[in-house]
């Protein structure tokens, strides 16, 4: 199955009732992740639980958010007391929280009330210390970031989201209604998950990490002063079987001098820039090619459709088949 979210064992915090939530508004707040949360846990449908549902900031201030516009919490940090879920929209401003934020992030998490952040809220729950020792995740833009300002955190850039104990953690934008769901059903049970999602017009579960979405999984081609030639005629003949022996060979060199060659000036192994760059063949020809499984496979010189699926599922978290029904380009009749 792809590896598409993390869930780590929690210390008997799952039986807890969640009727009270509370979302934190930071400034920059993200528009798309706060909707989710009024989606999910907002707005009132019949015959689903209902949430007492606040919008709080520090000290009840308002809110810009990143397009222009304010928001004006009725509630200040005090309602985080009560919750049973804190969740933290996401902030684009990239400013660490007042201490009295962060305070009351640890509170909540100390006496075992959901925390949940959304996108690049996950930094403020790194700058309160709730991130260390736990794995996490964010953005896929972000995660490096992440990392290095909170080296204790354990942050995981290929997964939806990650639950670790009452700490949930989301990927970007449309992951936002992955981990909602995925608390939803934690509590509630599948059933009314499912139901949530179908009213929500969205999949209750969906397959692939993140990785799958990032623009280039792997490097692009670089500035290769030896071995720029050579790439440039390996990526016009994928199809064929190119191992580090042949290349060596056309590059005049022997194979132990060529992969070290090859390491220094790409970054990478001749068979992981070689895979890698069989992988986003086959992400463009199922994007845009009516091409079998099959006839993709030998065209980005896999050899066979096992061979692309271990390949493309290892790199992108996600199957062929599975890509290809979210990104196929569709003609406009």
């Amino acid at each position: 199955m792809p590896h598409i979210f993390n869930i780590l064992p929690s210390a008997g915090i799952f039986g807890h009732m969640l009727t009270r939530v509370a979302v934190l508004a930071l400034p920059d707040l993200a528009v798309f992740e706060l909707g989710v949360l009024v989606e999910i846990f907002g707005y009132e449908r019949e015959g689903l639980p209902k949430y007492d549902f606040a919008l709080c900031s520090y000290k009840k201030q308002p809110v810009r958010t990143h397009a222009g516009f304010y928001v004006s919490p009725e509630h200040d940090l005090d309602v985080l007391e009560r919750a049973d879920l804190v969740a933290v929209a996401p902030s684009d401003n990239g400013q660490t929280p007042p201490e009295p934020v962060l305070e009351a992030l640890r509170r909540a998490a100390d006496r075992g009330a959901w925390v949940l952040s959304l996108c690049t809220g996950a930094f403020a729950l790194g700058a309160a210390g709730l991130l260390d020792d736990r794995r996490c995740t964010t953005h896929w833009r972000h995660t490096d970031r992440l990392a290095d300002l909170y080296p204790k955190a354990k942050v995981d850039p290929n997964v939806l989201y990650v639950a670790d104990g009452n700490v949930i953690t989301s990927a970007g934008t449309a992951a936002s209604i992955d981990a909602g769901l995925y608390l939803v059903r934690e509590v509630h049970g599948s059933a009314v998950a499912t139901a949530l999602a179908r009213r929500m017009v969205v999949p209750p579960h969906r397959d692939g990490g993140q990785a799958q979405f990032i623009e280039s999984p792997v490097a692009a081609t670089v500035e290769a002063p030896t071995l720029q030639p050579l790439l440039a005629d390996v990526l016009a003949s994928l199809d064929q079987p190119h191992t580090v022996d042949t290349l060596a060979a056309r590059a005049h060199m022997a194979p132990r001098t060529f992969a070290r060659r090859f390491r220094a000036e790409t970054g990478a192994t001749p068979h992981d820039w070689l895979t890698n760059q069989r992988v986003l063949l086959a992400r463009r020809l199922l994007e845009e090619s009516d091409l079998g499984i099959d006839a993709i496979a030998a065209r980005a010189g896999f050899g066979s459709a096992a061979t692309l699926r271990h390949h493309f599922t290892q790199r992108m978290s996600t199957t062929p088949q599975a890509y290809r029904s979210t990104f196929k380009v569709r003609s406009v009749a």
